[in-house]
């Protein structure tokens, strides 16, 4: 009898533990991190988990939250790896995620097609599928706050008004890989509408650091333009290589996945002139950045080094955590539930609007443009700036560009009809 009693009171005593642990996970915002601190591109990796991490902690301290729910952010390491990248998708998809953001093209092509089975979205900001910008079409991705072909085509504006495209050569440098080939289509269809030619310079992983075969056919080709679609030692290597042959650097014009403080750092002085599209503010003289650095990096919660605090990739990072927290704060007020699921994130992400007010509001003035989500517009259309490296630091060179919506606009349509052409399965949306 006396055995019977002590194993129901520890039976009703693991019950109580397992209810306590369910009712504390249920009781928060998860939110995975795909990071990637290890491998080739461990440089860009690290500040931008940092980034990401630290505002969204930040919430946790100073507002208790996001509608007072605490977000458990869970990094998983993927080394820039689409096969890990999955493994991590795959472990952490059960414990309530509420949107992936995969930092890796690679591994964004992966998480398309799971997302709408698993009814998690996947937030890609300014990087993977262009085609998803098209919403009907991919009701789960986002791309937020603009695809690669929209910001090529902010690119291509900036050298238009710098000198004119008609009649120009524009060579385009890139990693051979899903992300480098990105935007090759869309300068394939631009180059007749708008007049100029372009040569194209892969450069194989392996090549990252060995690239001088590809500058001797840049000086053959002599283009009047460059452009750079880099990722890690690639950047630093094609600067370096564009200086030693005497190409302007303020004609050579890198994504913005090549234009940050861990690229420019090696080059130092050489790299005077350089440029590089951003979209998010550079430096911490914004208030959200002072709460960020006071409660969280001061207060030993970071694990990022204080004076990378507004770098580049840093406060990318940052960007996208504020884009993650609005779309948690949209899904609450739309769907009245504190704690959200996977589909009312969708909802949120399709809903929120992050303009200048809102921007001001959150203690980032003027950090980026509009931002505004639709059902039918999943990036945004947003505008990105130019910002050229003085030697020692970046500063912004231009005003906000815009995309060439107009144009870019049908020729993603098109690309998101060919994507689904040969899946007779694949479901889309009807916005009003």
């Amino acid at each position: 009898m006396r055995l019977k009693t002590l194993i129901l009171g520890v039976a009703a005593t693991a019950m109580t533990v397992a209810s306590t642990v369910n009712l504390a996970q249920s009781e928060e915002l998860y939110v995975p991190s795909l990071s990637y601190r290890t491998g080739p591109f461990a440089g860009g990796g690290i500040p931008f988990a940092n980034g990401f991490a630290d505002y969204l902690n930040m919430l946790n301290e100073r507002d208790g939250g996001i509608g007072g729910v605490k977000v458990k952010v869970e990094e998983c390491e993927t080394g820039y790896n689409a096969q890990k990248g999955v493994e991590c998708y795959e472990a952490t998809k059960a414990k309530g995620a509420l949107v992936y953001n995969p930092l890796s093209t690679g591994i964004t092509l992966q998480l398309i097609p799971k997302a709408p089975v698993d009814q998690i979205p996947v937030l890609s900001m300014g990087y993977g599928l262009s085609a998803a910008a098209i919403g009907e079409t991919f009701p789960w991705t986002f791309t937020y706050p603009t695809s690669y072909w929209s910001q090529m085509s902010s690119i291509l504006k900036y050298i238009d008004a710098n000198g004119g495209l008609k009649g120009k050569k524009i060579g385009f440098i890139y990693l051979e890989s899903g992300y480098g080939k990105e935007p090759i289509p869309l300068l394939e269809q631009l180059g007749p509408k708008l007049g100029f030619d372009f040569v194209t310079f892969p450069v194989a992983g392996k090549d990252m650091q060995n690239q001088g075969s590809q500058w001797l056919n840049v000086r053959k080709e002599r283009p009047d333009w460059m452009i750079m679609w880099g990722w890690g030692a690639m950047n630093a290597t094609a600067v370096k290589e564009a200086a030693k042959i005497r190409f302007p650097l303020d004609r050579f014009i890198g994504n913005w996945w090549a234009g940050a403080h861990a690229d420019l750092d090696p080059v130092g002085a050489a790299g005077k002139g350089y440029l590089a599209a951003n979209f998010s503010g550079i430096g911490t003289d914004f208030p959200a950045l002072q709460d960020v650095k006071k409660l969280i990096v001061d207060a030993g919660k970071s694990q990022v080094d204080p004076d990378k605090i507004g770098d580049v990739l840093y406060n990318r990072g940052l960007f996208n955590a504020v884009i993650v927290a609005e779309a948690i704060a949209t899904a609450q007020k739309k769907t009245g539930k504190k704690v959200i699921t996977g589909a009312d994130m969708r909802v949120g992400l399709e809903n929120f609007v992050l303009d200048q007010a809102r921007l001001t509001a959150l203690g980032l003035p003027n950090f980026t443009g509009d931002v505004k989500g639709s059902c039918k517009d999943h990036e945004g259309a947003g505008a990105v700036f130019i910002q050229q490296w003085d030697g020692k630091d970046w500063k912004q060179k231009s005003e906000l560009i815009a995309p060439m919506t107009d144009i870019v606009g049908p020729l993603l349509q098109a690309a998101a009809d060919k994507y689904t052409s040969d899946k007779p399965e694949w479901k889309g949306q009807t916005c009003g």
